[in-house]
């Protein structure tokens, strides 16, 4: 199975710069035409690394969350990955190959590979090789509740996580990683499969936040009131109550890497 990821490189000078990206109050489409070489960053703590940064806090964008696609040399890697205390952390590799160790615990990932990091873990990461890791990388601040204990990490697959149907089809499906009852998370990573002709058959409007990106196959996807073509490596973010909805078009599965934070009290006053 394949997994997409940011074509790096540069379009030649015969390219038209007219594109479809998108930023609004209430979505952003970041194509995977517009995740070039020139828009990558090296990350402080990391060696022959590169990142794409896709999302992050900022005022009417992201609120709770950060998303990067990071490339990873052979050899290269880091020590000391995470800047902050209390991040949990959830990667998805894409291509390549990954050593993790997690609490002293080392597993080794390859495509498909997932790994959940928890606030209070120390953890390393390195690309033992031959080829370029190429992995997706979600951060958020932990929030704790009293009396219970932040999750766990853990290390599974796509591979050896059987999808889930929506009730009364067999078109859409959701890949969950995290037990969906397990209170002790808030945030959710999973991956969403529709089929060609499935669809998301109402406009959702909730107060999950989301970043989207597209591992495979294409779409038709409502974005508030827009309808916006998207496909392999195409990025989009959508605020809390974006409206939404999506039609799998094409001849292969729309497969994407959704975050949503969850289960959660919302905070009766707003951040300074």
């Amino acid at each position: 199975m394949s997994y997409a990821f940011p074509p790096g490189g540069l379009p030649d000078q015969r390219c038209d710069p007219e594109g479809v990206a998108v930023f609004t109050e209430a979505y952003a489409v970041l194509p995977a035409a517009t995740q070039r070489d020139i828009v990558t960053s090296l990350l402080p703590g990391w060696t022959g690394t590169r990142a794409w940064v896709l999302a992050r806090p900022l005022t009417g964008f992201a609120e709770t969350f950060a998303q990067y696609a990071v490339e990873v040399a052979p050899g290269g890697g880091s020590d000391s990955p995470e800047p902050e205390t209390n991040a949990e952390a959830v990667l998805f590799v894409a291509r390549g190959h990954a050593r993790i160790s997690i609490d002293g615990n080392v597993n080794e990932l390859g495509s498909g590979g997932y790994a959940y990091i928890s606030p209070d873990s120390v953890w390393k990461l390195e690309n033992p090789g031959p080829g370029d890791l190429q992995f997706h990388w979600i951060r958020k601040m932990y929030q704790h509740i009293q009396g219970v204990p932040a999750p766990e990490p853990f290390v599974t697959s796509d591979q050896d996580t059987l999808p889930v149907h929506m009730p009364g089809t067999e078109k859409w499906s959701t890949t969950r990683f995290v037990d969906p009852e397990d209170i002790s998370h808030d945030m959710h990573v999973n991956i969403v499969t529709l089929l060609p002709g499935g669809r998301i058959p109402f406009a959702e409007t909730h107060v999950m936040e989301h970043g989207l990106y597209v591992l495979q196959g294409t779409a038709r996807y409502l974005l508030n009131r827009d309808w916006v073509e998207v496909g392999p490596g195409d990025f989009m973010w959508l605020r809390a109550f974006c409206p939404q909805a999506c039609i799998a078009t094409g001849y292969e599965p729309f497969r994407y890497l959704l975050y949503k934070d969850v289960n959660r009290h919302p905070a009766l006053t707003l951040a300074a």
